[in-house]
């Protein structure tokens, strides 16, 4: 095998690979893995000049920031280079229904009066209407005769 059969199937393995892909086709990932090169590139010269490391390490504020912004930069990138289907769980479809299904539920109920009477019914039972006794004492008619006078 000749080294451009060995570079085609390279690029044939390549574009089936999904990280290669996304790195492709995702400007993000890409902007972040080339400020992560770039930033590592320039902390390794400033520790590579010479000087004791143990003292660049310590006290070269450059170089902190170099390090910190190729930390954050492939922090980035391999953030995005988990994919979906990775991060989420089997479950997560089906919590997605059950919210759903929740969801359409109670606006159901909101909105059809006979629908929250039958759940309300089969949760705590029939309605029963109550009739409540009159806590004020009741006063005896009076007969038309007795009483005051009309007309006097």
């Amino acid at each position: 095998m000749n080294a451009k059969e060995k570079a085609t199937n390279t690029a044939k393995i390549a574009k089936r690979t999904p990280y290669v892909q996304l790195l492709l086709h995702d400007d993000q990932l890409r902007n972040n893995m080339r400020q992560a090169c770039d930033a590592a590139y320039d902390a390794y010269r400033r520790l590579a000049n010479g000087k004791d490391p143990s003292k660049l390490l310590a006290q070269d504020k450059k170089l902190h920031k170099d390090l910190k912004v190729a930390a954050e930069a492939l922090h980035d990138a391999t953030s995005a280079l988990r994919s979906p289907k990775r991060q989420k769980s089997g479950g997560s479809k089906m919590f997605k229904l059950l919210f759903i299904g929740v969801v359409g539920g109670t606006i159901a109920m909101i909105l059809n009066e006979n629908l929250r009477n039958k759940v309300l019914d089969k949760l705590f039972g029939a309605e029963e209407e109550f009739v409540y006794p009159s806590t004020e004492p009741q006063s005896a008619p009076q007969p038309p005769g007795n009483g005051a006078k009309l007309g006097s």
